[in-house]
């Protein structure tokens, strides 16, 4: 019954803010006193023209059954959208705070803006949706790369 009351309020949270979330997996475990649900295996993510594919997911909740942030994990490939950018790439780990619309990129991590024609990769990236700011972190290892198409003015 517990885990019933955990998805209805996950389903619930999403329909107050007018956007269906769509989560399919190969297998889905809650977990109540954690106040987390795993999507385990080819895990893929919908809302409106947003996707996400993952090994693994894990939305975790508040104490008030709201969601609180999002886990991608293994092998993640995304597309991201709004008025402000057009985002694909990808990394080992994606996590996504909905109430702030920010996605923090870990290992190899990579993203195409598709609008501005630009390329960087890191070794961790924080993607602001809202504002469409981007700050990228690299090593000595692995330096932040960043790649533009630079205009000719005629």
């Amino acid at each position: 019954m517990t885990f019933f009351k955990i998805l209805l309020f996950f389903l619930l949270s999403h329909i107050l803010f007018a956007q269906k979330v769509e989560i399919v997996s190969d297998s889905m475990k809650a977990e109540d006193l954690k106040k987390e649900v795993h999507f385990v295996g080819n895990a893929h993510i919908k809302k409106i023209d947003d996707w996400l594919n993952a090994d693994e997911v894990i939305v975790y909740f508040d104490e008030n059954n709201e969601t609180k942030k999002y886990e991608a994990l293994g092998s993640v490939t995304f597309e991201f959208k709004n008025e402000k950018g057009h985002y694909t790439g990808s990394a080992n780990k994606v996590t996504y705070y909905p109430t702030k619309s920010e996605y923090i990129l870990s290992g190899k991590a990579i993203i195409d803006d598709l609008l501005n024609k630009r390329h960087v990769n890191g070794d961790v990236i924080m993607l602001d949706m809202l504002t469409g700011n981007a700050q990228v972190q690299g090593s000595k290892q692995k330096p932040v790369k960043f790649t533009f198409d630079v205009e000719k003015k005629e």
